[in-house]
């Protein structure tokens, strides 16, 4: 379509959804109220709380759960739950995702190498390992990330013609430092790869870095959320591509007002086909700067992505900083001497930050004195530091893995 065509068609689109379960769902009916807007930032703020209830109480008539793909999120953001997409709306994801693959010549044809968790429990372990057999998939378990795991990982592709990489980026972060401490790169181990594509969790500028080197393959970040669709892909034309077809996207401030292109926020999204639960101006959680579109193309860019609004930490003075504030500032410190293999950082006090590290050797005082340095100039002074050196980072459930974590109790 003709951009204004599309832009028209895009806001249609959005109004007739919501409409639809304001019609229809009496949980959206509740939170909206007894008139329908006329203005489109009129209309709530859907959050994953107001969702948290049993799925057949607060589906939309017309809704059949048993005829409905229905998942669950991994919690990652503190704040689990069950939902439900229609199957056009589901298979509609799909599509996005065969057309986005479609623009680096992948298909269903191309094995993956999938660095991803997996269920313990009897059933859910063997319905994805069905999964992985039918999509052509081959899973790489992310809880076990030792070097005697990643040399077994490297003896997979040197036996099997993978089409690409997919996977959490720390996991796939881990396997290319492993693989550019041993000197070798991936792709001439195995020529059939094409990319690598990262998703689930932030990736830093270094990461890219890392896996192109590691990997010898062109690095596509993916972002999306399993209740709504894939949010954005990178695009050969090295934008970060927000999907527009399925999905229309806002940031807002922490009041819920509509921030400008530019300008980091709250992501809200519209399920523009899910019929079976009211995804509308619903706050996925992450927090983002998107870019305006250009007067001939219908796609926006992604321009940051900073991470999950849960990420923040609250400092002694009363300030709130990103917690991946800390993860950049002593990332370049850490890397640079050479010996660490990975690390995160926990906020157990107010004042107090645990550095769990996995590294050869512990960290230098003057190493130690710079991170502190740089934090104090970055955030405040005063605040605690300790470093702890561990064997390995345990992995959640899900095995996705932050670089940040409050442990304050906030309630």
């Amino acid at each position: 379509m003709h951009i204004e065509k599309f832009l028209d068609w895009q806001q249609k689109t959005a109004w007739n959804i919501a409409r639809y379960h304001y019609n229809n769902n009496d949980l959206y009916r509740q939170k909206v109220g007894p008139h329908f807007p006329q203005h489109w930032h009129d209309l709530p703020i859907i959050t994953k709380k107001d969702l948290q209830k049993p799925l057949s109480k607060i589906v939309t008539r017309g809704t059949n759960l048993s005829d409905s793909y229905v998942g669950s999120t991994s919690g990652s953001s503190g704040t689990p739950f069950f939902f439900a997409k229609d199957k056009f709306a589901h298979a509609m994801t799909w599509a996005i995702i065969r057309d986005r693959y479609s623009m680096y010549n992948l298909s269903g044809r191309d094995k993956q190498a999938r660095f991803y968790g997996i269920p313990k429990e009897f059933s859910g372990y063997w319905k994805e390992r069905f999964k992985d057999a039918m999509m052509n998939r081959l899973r790489f378990p992310v809880f076990d990330l030792s070097d005697a795991a990643m040399d077994r990982f490297l003896n997979l592709f040197r036996r099997h013609r993978f089409g690409y990489l997919y996977g959490y980026t720390n996991s796939l972060v881990l396997f290319a430092r492993f693989l550019i401490r041993k000197g070798i790169v991936l792709h001439n181990e195995c020529p059939s790869l094409k990319v690598c594509i990262s998703t689930s969790e932030v990736c830093t500028p270094e990461d890219h870095t890392l896996l192109e080197k590691g990997f010898g393959l062109r690095h596509i970040r993916e972002y999306g959320a399993s209740e709504t669709c894939l949010m954005a892909f990178d695009a050969p034309d090295g934008n970060w591509r927000v999907t527009e077809e399925t999905v229309y996207t806002e940031t807002a401030d922490e009041n819920g007002r509509p921030t400008v292109a530019g300008i980091s926020g709250n992501i809200l999204c519209t399920s523009l086909f899910n019929k079976a639960l009211p995804m509308v101006r619903y706050q996925i959680g992450d927090i983002a700067v998107l870019n305006d579109r250009s007067a001939t193309n219908i796609y926006r860019s992604l321009d940051q992505l900073l991470g999950r609004t849960n990420d923040t930490a609250i400092l002694p003075s009363g300030k709130i900083a990103a917690g991946l504030t800390f993860y950049y500032i002593s990332r370049s410190i850490l890397e640079s001497s050479g010996v660490l293999k990975e690390f995160i950082i926990r906020q157990t006090r107010v004042d107090r930050f645990v550095f769990d590290i996995v590294a050869d050797r512990d960290l230098t005082v003057a190493e130690v004195e710079t991170i502190k340095s740089k934090i104090a100039s970055y955030l405040e002074p005063g605040l605690q530091l300790v470093i702890n050196r561990v064997q390995q980072i345990d992995r959640p459930a899900s095995g996705k893995l932050k670089h940040f974590y409050s442990e304050l109790d906030r309630n």
